[in-house]
């Protein structure tokens, strides 16, 4: 079962790990009987489907989350192993995209037009006169 990432990037199944074990969590007396705990696993830095310049990225932008280059991801949320294996290659495919995600541009400043600061300033005058005509009128 190939991870399909983007229309780019698809992780083959001989490249991802499975480890199963037992589960804490919704289950009741079936916890203690199946391995419902899912841990994916895959090896960043020895990747094939990657080009240099992808697991540079992804090397830099995950790096917390690496050990060794190799990046797990845990999912034990249902009871059910398989759908269990499913929540762990969405989120495998979600921070791969995130992280090979191009960066955002950044914002050039821009100073407000001096029509909408004249707005500005005639809203500040309007708000002002609404509040002093609230106050109670002077004893002179």
């Amino acid at each position: 079962m190939d991870l399909v990432v983007s229309p780019a990037l698809t992780i083959p199944a001989s490249e991802l790990g499975w480890r199963f074990s037992r589960s804490s969590g919704p289950g009741g007396q079936h916890v203690n009987t199946s391995d419902s705990r899912v841990e994916l696993s895959w090896n960043i830095s020895d990747s094939a489907v990657l080009s240099d310049a992808q697991r540079l990225t992804l090397v830099s932008r995950l790096g917390g989350r690496l050990i060794a280059g190799v990046i797990t991801v845990t999912a034990s949320e249902r009871r059910s192993q398989l759908r269990n294996r499913e929540i762990a290659l969405g989120k495998l495919a979600e921070l791969v995209s995130t992280g090979l995600a191009p960066d955002m541009a950044h914002r050039r400043p821009t100073k407000p037009t001096r029509s909408s600061r004249r707005r500005h300033l005639a809203a500040k005058q309007q708000r002002s006169a609404t509040k002093r005509q609230r106050q109670r009128p002077s004893a002179e």
